[in-house]
């Protein structure tokens, strides 16, 4: 539920504005006088703008639930343990219409749209009394403020599918009986509406001259982007409008060819960049920042690090505890190391080892054939196809990604036992090429030279090679469609594995309880434990769990509203 605003404040590095406290889908403003004495200025304005950014940082939003919690529960990743007690629910499809997670996040992005709501609002009224020579600042700040209004309605239709629509707040304050739900689509047209304007507008950001500091803001590069990955999304189910396959194409085509991001050459920079609150626009395009350098209750840190990093014990290294709920599939792992030896990517995703007190550890041991000596036991052992059960028995529960690994990469890390400083990638430039690449051959119908081009860049980089030279990473070059389309997939799960986006490409694919079952199998053949560590298998129904409910506390004060069709 969600109602009543806050004040104005300033909470750390960032502002905050407007904000709601809530408790439904009512919003109610008891401070709306206070309004009309902020944003006389630019410097005013920003700081509301923002307090608008600050929404990213919720630990319902990407400090944990959009970007570890919800995504968990896929072909790649499972949440740790057997059972589906407690918070495991969700990650095990085990939750129901009253989970409080749900509920959370469903209040937190109807929060942020209200601030984004109230800036745009505010910023319109108060923007034309402004000097001539801000005038660009206003657009430029209405243009960020649009762009995350998008990004947040995109994040409540494709999680909750079918949700409310307030484009204003006063849409936000009649009574909640009066809610409807339009047709998903006008919510897509709504956001490819605010993206375009922003696109627009928007300085590409290695050329932003009007912000004083531009790090972890939006640019050109962050709308068109995030409009290419809208039209892919919108192109797949459940809407399924494949004329959106050449818009998303034409989008992504205007990213690439601008020249005005890259890819990195070392892979593994991006972690070292992410776990140091190192910004660095060439690949960057969205980035959540949760640096802190100390813990005082109100900080804008997340749980990056701490829910998906490597497994680590008290006073195993600098800090508390790392209980790392995330654990990646070891039959993921040997998928991938079986059809792709020579990427390096590999290593820097799984970690097979864990953090004592005794320092780095490996997570068993083995005997090798013809010895009697014990000895560590890596993940490339197990993976191999001579393995013996008891040498892969040791990874079905204890795999972490190794991209957020705090004790490899951090440097200067707040000592919490839930709580980390480190910043999560909502969009890099790579994921824009590969929106690319199975854009232009789901619009053609296969594989276009540009297409395998942008695949080929991000293969290349993975095996370490020099990404515009044609190597030994590159895909075939008479793939036809279906075989292109599934080069894609697969790309997508290496490149992005762990980074919350698997979820909603299964789901957009159309296949998301088809993979969830496939993998039974594949546990099967890794280790006869395997299959009861998978529980999501269980529980998955298809055409119910490729999205959230609608909260039912929410839905009983809407009865213009009905439930998602698998949860009625």
């Amino acid at each position: 539920m969600i109602m009543n605003k806050k004040y104005i404040g300033i909470l750390i590095a960032f502002a905050t504005a407007f904000s709601l406290v809530s408790c439904s889908l009512d919003e109610q403003s008891y401070m709306e006088i206070e309004k009309d004495k902020y944003m006389n200025t630019p410097a005013e304005a920003q700081n509301v703008l923002l307090g608008v950014y600050r929404n990213l940082q919720n630990d319902a939003m990407y400090g944990m639930n959009l970007s570890l919690y919800f995504t968990l529960g896929t072909d790649i990743a499972k949440v740790e343990g057997s059972t589906p007690n407690a918070w495991r629910d969700l990650p095990s499809n085990t939750f129901s219409t009253s989970n409080s997670y749900v509920e959370a996040s469903w209040k937190a992005l109807y929060n942020a749209i209200y601030d984004a709501n109230d800036f745009i609002e505010n910023l319109s009224r108060k923007a034309p009394e402004w000097n001539e020579s801000n005038k660009d600042l206003a657009a430029i700040y209405m243009a960020e403020a649009r762009t995350l209004r998008a990004l947040f309605y995109f994040e409540l239709v494709r999680w909750y599918g079918h949700p409310v629509l307030m484009k204003t707040t006063a849409e936000s304050l009649i009574h909640p009986s009066l809610f409807e739900q339009p047709d998903p689509v006008e919510v897509y047209e709504f956001i490819e509406e605010d993206l375009k304007y922003a696109s627009e507008v928007l300085p590409w950001a290695v050329d932003d001259v009007y912000r004083s500091d531009s790090k972890y803001r939006v640019s050109k590069g962050t709308a068109l982007g995030l409009l290419a990955k809208v039209y892919a999304t919108w192109a797949g189910y459940p809407i399924k409008d494949e004329s959106k396959w050449e818009d998303a194409a034409n989008t992504a085509k205007i990213v690439v060819e601008s020249g005005k991001h890259h890819l990195l050459n070392d892979y593994e920079q991006l972690w070292k960049n992410t776990c140091n609150n190192t910004w660095d626009a060439e690949e960057s395009l969205l980035e959540v920042s949760f640096y802190t350098a100390t813990i005082t209750g109100n900080d804008p840190i997340g749980r990056i690090g701490k829910w998906n990093g490597v497994t680590a014990a008290d006073g195993a290294g600098d800090f508390i505890r790392i209980a790392a709920n995330w654990k990646a599939m070891p039959t993921f792992a040997k998928a991938w190391k079986d059809a792709e030896p020579g990427d390096k990517r590999w290593a820097i995703s799984i970690a097979d080892y864990k953090y004592t007190t005794n320092g780095k550890v490996a997570l068993g041991t083995y005997t090798p054939t013809g010895s009697s000596t014990k000895q560590d036991l890596t993940l490339e052992i197990a993976v191999d196809e001579n393995a013996k059960p008891d040498w892969r028995k040791p990874f079905n529960n204890t795999l972490c990604p190794a991209k957020w690994d705090l004790v490899r990469y951090v440097k200067d890390q707040v000592p919490d036992a839930n709580l980390s400083n480190v910043n999560w990638y909502l969009l890099r430039y790579s994921d824009v090429l590969l929106l690319y690449a199975e854009a232009l051959n789901e619009w053609h119908k296969g594989p276009t030279t540009d297409a395998y081009s942008a695949l080929n860049m991000v293969r290349r980089r993975g095996y370490g090679l020099p990404v515009n030279v044609s190597g030994a990473a590159d895909v075939a070059n008479t793939l036809g469609y279906e075989q292109f389309q599934q080069a894609v997939r697969n790309e997508r799960a290496y490149e992005l594995a762990f980074e919350g986006h698997r979820r909603q490409d299964l789901v957009r694919w159309g296949i998301y309880y088809e993979t969830v079952m496939e993998t039974v199998s594949k546990c099967v053949s890794w280790h006869d434990q395997m299959p009861s560590l998978y529980i999501i298998a269980e529980y998955t129904v298809k055409g119910r769990h490729e999205v959230l409910p609608i909260p039912q506390r929410d839905l009983d004060m809407m009865p213009k509203c009905v439930q998602n069709e698998g949860w009625r």
